[in-house]
């Protein structure tokens, strides 16, 4: 039998296998790795592959103006041509030295604001042998070895002993020129980084702004650019209650700064500082641009693209009559001139008159002046002191006595037409009487003529008291805050809800003798501010709602145009606070008696010639001198108090005022400064509105200003329904 020899087996087909997948695998890996570097590292390579990043800058840009009610501009931006620097993440202390040594050669820069810390680290950075020999071995084993417990930076210890070690006379060894370079280098390094930081703006001249232009490519970081300053149109009027706005060196208030910072400001962003530019500083920001800068890798800005363009800050219209209020303050300012040559009026220093319109709140005028004497020179000048409407507070005098009446209502102490005898009272050893006897009163003669004696027997009334002429006067104690109840729903004692911060609400005496309820009822216990005192008579005026005050009356969208109003995005609408609890009739009772004290036979019978029927009621109060010069006095200074209150025309109230004059005067009357600075204002606001009038009616182009007072009769009318029902 013959054998079959067995076929030999080849490998090489399982190897080929064994080639392909291995192959496959290594063309999978690579395959799946292209895309993870495509697909998720896409971006990023990408980026690096460009070398460039994107960094969100913001740019400031101007505040919103503010026009008062005829749209007259009273606060602008005035532009400015300004040089900035922007430091980035890259830049070292000697590439801004050396642009700012360049910069010096091309603008002049005021060192006035360099300090010794500024010198001292400047030296620092310009002598970096000299500087580092100021270090020993031994300091830098202390270092060292602080930095191992974890205690301290080496580094800023190392930097303080170097502070510490510079002479005077190492740091007063500049020059001129090198102060220069110093004064340019501190504005720069002011900045945070990334935000264009404004190196010099006020006295830049057209040729340094000419030539820091042409210069721009061999001055990394700098940049020209228009800033702006706020211009006041009236100069000096107004300008504490419109407030203050910091500057780009000031940057944000520290108090506020992690507030301002949530928000989106920068460190060195301008915000309002006071009053109304503080309290719309939301309004008035306005809304910044946004700049992309993009760098390369090494930190270089190769480019820079406006992400969202810039809108300046909204507009205010304000309530203020402009040209009534120059007229107002002219005329405190001649009156308290004037008076200041009679006798017994050395304490004499300010007097204050308020107008609104009693059916909107709408102040129309906020006037304040104040005589300030330089304590070097002796020299007194006349400066604005229209704040002192709602942060200084005086005892009023008879000028409440139109809250003290409807309170007697209201309580029951007394009814229109209730009588008293007007003669002296007798209280123990205590005697108060009026400034006359008067006889039988009632309530309007009591008005008319101020007796003090009627609002007394008033109050004993409400505290549920039994005068009996010589004895003593027991009362219910809680007739005290019975009256300042009823008092602050006319605004007396009461913040009036003004749109503006730092309100005062005035001081309430603390005794409750029977006496000082007396005090209290006609004025001369408590203080009031100027514009309480508004708001009290123009809730009479407007027959019993208390108006919240305020001095924006619209905000207004801000265009391209300058020249150009936007359209109103926000008109603030009358908001009445309270209602008087009385009826109508109670109210108009007190009205009829406040027309009679400008009537003759009247307390303010000069106002009996005015055409435009006025009401009103006027105030002598005494007090104590509480100015700023009371610490040179040992003893209190008796002295007087002059207001007046009013509103026209009696049966349409369309305006309301409040006329206080503290320390008129002491001893003897000398004069009647109160009422004529009144009347003046008075007749002024009724003459523009003639002529107003007559321009509008030749002038078919004159735009009908918006009117609130129907408005608010409407809502004042719905309100009173309500509390009727």
């Amino acid at each position: 039998m013959v054998k079959k020899e067995k076929k030999k087996k080849t490998h090489v087909p399982f190897r080929l296998n064994l080639l392909f997948l291995g192959v496959f695998v290594l063309f999978s890996v690579l395959i799946l790795r292209l895309g993870v570097v495509q697909i998720v590292y896409g971006d990023d390579y990408r980026r690096e592959l460009e070398k460039k990043e994107e960094v969100p800058v913001n740019t400031p840009v101007p505040r919103g103006k503010m026009f008062d009610r005829n749209l007259k501009v009273m606060v602008d931006n005035v532009p400015l041509d300004a040089v900035t620097y922007t430091r980035y993440q890259e830049t070292k202390p000697k590439d801004m030295l050396e642009t700012a040594e360049k910069l010096a050669a091309l603008i002049e820069m005021d060192p006035e604001k360099i300090t010794e810390r500024d010198r001292k680290d400047f030296w620092i950075l310009t002598n970096p042998e000299e500087a580092e020999d100021k270090i020993t071995k031994k300091d830098k084993k202390v270092a060292e070895k602080m930095a191992e417990e974890g205690k301290k930076k080496p580094e800023k210890y190392l930097y303080d002993l170097q502070l510490d070690r510079i002479t005077e006379e190492e740091i007063n060894s500049f020059t001129g020129d090198e102060l220069e370079v110093l004064a340019i280098f501190r504005e720069m390094n002011s900045g945070m980084e990334l935000v264009p930081q404004i190196v010099k703006n006020k006295d830049m001249t057209k040729e340094e702004f000419a030539r820091v232009s042409e210069n721009l490519e061999s001055l990394p970081g700098v940049d020209v650019t228009t800033d702006w300053d706020r211009f006041y149109t009236y100069d000096k009027t107004l300008k504490s209650l419109l407030g203050k706005v910091s500057s780009s060196e000031e940057g944000l208030p520290q108090e506020n700064l992690q507030d301002f910072l949530s928000r989106g400001y920068s460190r060195n962003d301008r915000v309002g500082k006071s009053y109304i530019e503080k309290a719309y500083e939301e309004v008035l920001h306005g809304q910044k641009a946004k700049v992309k800068n993009i760098k390369d890798k090494s930190g270089n800005v190769v480019e820079t693209e406006e992400v969202t363009k810039g809108e300046r800050g909204k507009d205010l219209i304000l309530t203020i009559d402009v040209e009534l209020q120059l007229a107002a303050e002219k005329i405190i300012e001649e009156e308290l001139m004037k008076t200041k040559k009679n006798g017994n009026t050395g304490l004499l220093d300010r007097a204050f008159i308020v107008m609104m319109d009693p059916n909107t709140g709408e102040v129309l005028t906020m006037a304040g002046k104040q005589i300030v004497r330089d304590e070097k020179t002796g020299k007194q000048t006349i400066e604005d002191f229209a704040l002192g409407n709602i942060t200084t507070s005086y005892t009023m005098g008879s000028s409440v006595k139109g809250a003290t009446v409807l309170t007697g209502y209201q309580t029951g102490a007394i009814s229109p037409g209730t009588r008293f005898f007007d003669t002296k009272m007798r209280i123990g050893q205590l005697q108060k009487g009026s400034y006359r006897n008067m006889g039988w009163v009632d309530d309007l003669t009591a008005l008319k003529q101020s007796s003090n004696v009627y609002m007394f027997r008033t109050a004993v009334n409400i505290a549920g008291g039994n005068y009996v002429p010589g004895a003593p006067l027991r009362i219910n104690t809680k007739a005290f805050d019975i009256m300042r109840d009823s008092y602050a729903q006319f605004g007396l004692g009461a913040r009036t809800g003004i749109d503006l911060p730092n309100e005062m609400v005035g001081f309430k005496g603390s005794e409750t003798l029977p006496g000082k309820l007396l005090d209290l009822s006609i004025g001369q216990y408590d203080t009031y501010t100027p514009m309480q005192l508004a708001q009290y008579v123009s809730t009479i005026a407007n027959g019993g709602n208390r108006m919240r005050p305020h001095i924006v009356k619209e905000i207004r969208q801000p265009l391209d145009n300058n020249e150009t109003l936007g359209p109103v995005m926000q008109e603030i609408e009358p908001t009445v606070l309270n209602r008087l609890p009385m009826p109508e009739n109670q109210i108009e009772r007190v009205q009829k008696g406040f027309k009679a004290v400008m009537q003759p036979g009247g307390t303010a019978a000069g106002f009996s010639s005015a055409d435009y029927n006025p009401a009103g009621k006027t105030g002598t109060a005494e007090a104590f001198y509480d100015g700023p010069n009371r610490k040179n006095y040992s003893e209190p200074v008796p002295t007087t108090n002059l207001t007046l209150v009013g509103y026209a025309p009696f049966d349409n109230p369309e305006v309301a005022f409040a006329s206080v004059v503290p320390w008129a005067y002491q001893g003897r009357p000398t004069n009647t400064i109160n009422k004529d600075i009144a009347r003046k204002v008075m007749d002024k606001y009724f003459d523009l509105k003639k002529e107003r009038a007559k321009a509008k009616s030749t002038d078919p182009s004159t735009v009908e200003k918006v009117d609130n007072s129907k408005k608010a009769q409407q809502g004042q009318a719905e309100v009173r329904e309500e509390q009727d029902n």
